[in-house]
C-alpha cells in the first residue's frame, strides 16, 4: 500500500540527542544518495578511502590540494594503488583532478558499472572469487569439528 503523500513520517528520537551533528568550521558532506543509489556499493574499501578523504579535505567546492605522498600516508596506500584509486575514482565520474587540485563532484545520475578486474593474486581469489570463498569458509567449519 502506497505512503499517504501528506502523511509525515514518524519523529526518529536520535540514541543521544546531546550529540546531534553541527557542521562547524569545515564543511563536508556525502548526499544519501550515494548510499541509496548504490554508489557506496559501487566501490572498493580503498575507492570508498580516498573518495571519503577528500570529502572530508574539500572546501564549499570539493576542492582540496592534498599532495600524492600525504594521501598515501593517511590512507596507508603504494603509489600504484592510489593512481588506480583516484583513476577510478575518476572514471566513475565521482571527482575530478588537474595534476594538482583535486575536486569531489556532485553526483552522476547512477554509478558507472565497470568491468570486473581479473583475478590474479591470492587475496584477489579469496576476496573475490566464490569458489574460493566457499572453500575457506567450508575448511574453516571444518577445522571447528
Amino acid at each position: 500500500m502506497p505512503a499517504d503523500p501528506g502523511r509525515r513520517p514518524p519523529p526518529r528520537t536520535p540514541p543521544r540527542p546531546d550529540r546531534i551533528r553541527r557542521i562547524a568550521g569545515g564543511f563536508a558532506f556525502v548526499p544519501n544518495e550515494f548510499l541509496h543509489q548504490g554508489f557506496f556499493a559501487s566501490l572498493s574499501h580503498a575507492e570508498r578511502s580516498l573518495y571519503f578523504f577528500l570529502v572530508l579535505a574539500g572546501d564549499r567546492n570539493g576542492v582540496s590540494f592534498y599532495t600524492h605522498d600525504r594521501i598515501c600516508d593517511a590512507l596507508e596506500l603504494t603509489l600504484d594503488d592510489y593512481v588506480l584509486v583516484r583513476n577510478r575514482l575518476i572514471d566513475n565520474d565521482l571527482i575530478a583532478f588537474d595534476g594538482r587540485r583535486f575536486q569531489v563532484l556532485s553526483l552522476p545520475p547512477a554509478p558507472i558499472a565497470s568491468a570486473r578486474r581479473p583475478l590474479v593474486t591470492q587475496d584477489d581469489f579469496e576476496e573475490h572469487d566464490p569458489a574460493t570463498i566457499r572453500h575457506l569458509i567450508r575448511s574453516s567449519l571444518d577445522r571447528r569439528r
